[in-house]
């Protein structure tokens, strides 16, 4: 494995990294400020837009598409080390049209959307014109087991009739959210893993009910969102089903691979930028007559930082390299790991960071707060860590059962 980054992809990153520097962090807080104090649902920071014109016009647009034709042409492996630099910046990834759950969203509109659903939602989509949300996980059952799933998508006539209740519908929240990719059941007397299909949904479609936004350790995550949303007897044409009836896990497959490695390394980037902090942090601060910098407790921290990080940067970038050559389904076992180890190595250093600033590190002053809540949440968000462990695990079991069935 090569992991020597192409002139393309060096250029890229170059251009990337000056965008962050001179737009990106400089306008962190003037996003937030920007947010609606009354209802921080109703509008949307024009910072952002601003933003997002620069990158459409310095040709920074659509990168996580592999498709040069809407994206820019680039394979997992060349998208993994930009993807890391937008993730150093909460507002990042928008910026550059390269956001979650839209990312994923658009992946599956390109891969199995018809035409028509290509020109009505993937387009304004790609232009960055609206936002959708991904409605799969729900309150009443255990979704990490995606056949838990109750909702109900039922064929009448020239219509389905979508029922249920759905929760961390993320982007939701976002006035310019207009379409949902709904995942429930269409018959549940089907084989296990063909009894799911995945619909669009227009938001505002008659019975969908966005109930309320949930917190996640008390950041709101205006105005995106993550919402409860109620499906009552939600009528759609027939031609909005994506791929066909039970074909829904087939669909979740083919999202969820790119994803994981987008989220992975924006995570890593978020671990970078957490390291930074806290070195630059402690060669200004004194306790007990000298700098924090000189205490071997703070270099361990620096140290073990350095090595978790680079440690976890490759190992995502193997899962990427598989990917691109042998396939999403070869590579699952490197993606479960990636999914368990990237939140985990960034959940470290930012606590490292947070203890070294000390009171700083828990106010809004830093991004570290703000940054451990949002990461903290990955360990659930593509299925807890004991969900993707149990994987591994059955992977690494199999070996030795091929061993023993030859010694027998």
């Amino acid at each position: 494995m090569n992991f020597e980054y192409s002139d393309k992809v060096k250029r890229l990153q170059a251009k990337i990294s000056d965008f962050m520097d001179q737009y990106v962090f400089p306008n962190e807080k003037t996003y937030m400020e920007q947010i609606s104090k009354e209802n921080r649902f109703s509008t949307h920071p024009t910072i952002m837009e601003e933003l997002k014109a620069k990158a459409k016009a310095e040709g920074l647009w659509n990168l996580f598409l592999p498709d040069s034709e809407d994206g820019a042409g680039l394979s997992n492996i060349e998208y993994a080390p930009l993807c890391e630099l937008m993730g150093r910046s909460s507002i990042g990834p928008e910026v550059f049209n390269c956001a979650a759950p839209d990312t994923g969203n658009m992946e599956v509109l390109v891969r199995y959307g018809t035409d028509e659903h290509k020109e009505k939602w993937l387009k304004p989509l790609l232009n960055g014109e609206i936002r959708s949300c991904f409605s799969m996980t729900e309150p009443n059952v255990a979704s990490s087991d995606a056949t838990n799933i109750e909702s109900s998508i039922i064929r009448d006539g020239d219509e389905y009739v979508i029922n249920g209740t759905k929760w961390w519908s993320s982007g939701a929240g976002d006035p310019r959210c207009k379409i949902a990719i709904v995942m429930g059941k269409n018959d549940p007397n089907a084989e296990k893993h063909k009894q799911q299909s995945m619909i669009l949904v227009p938001l505002d479609t008659p019975g969908v009910k966005i109930k309320r936004t949930l917190n996640v350790f008390g950041y709101d995550h205006a105005p995106h969102g993550h919402a409860e949303i109620e499906y009552n007897n939600v009528r759609v044409p027939a031609s909005n089903m994506l791929l066909g009836e039970g074909r829904g896990f087939e669909i979740a497959q083919g999202r969820l691979g790119p994803g994981r490695i987008h989220h992975c390394m924006r995570t890593i980037g978020a671990a970078e930028r957490a390291l930074s902090i806290l070195c630059e942090r402690v060669q200004e601060r004194i306790a007990f007559g000298k700098t924090l910098a000189e205490q071997g407790v703070i270099q361990e921290w620096i140290a073990e930082a350095r090595m978790n990080i680079e440690q976890s940067r490759l190992l995502t970038l193997k899962a990427a390299y598989m990917m691109d050559t042998v396939g999403n389904k070869a590579a699952k076992t490197e993606i479960a790991m990636i999914k368990v180890v990237a939140p985990n190595v960034a959940l470290q250093v930012i606590d490292h960071a947070i203890q070294a600033l000390g009171a700083k590190g828990v106010s809004q002053d830093t991004p570290l707060a703000a940054s451990w809540a949002n990461i903290r949440t990955l360990r659930l968000a593509d299925g807890p860590d004991e969900v993707h462990k149990r994987a591994i695990a059955r992977q690494e079991l199999k070996k030795y059962k091929k061993v023993a069935q030859g010694v027998q």
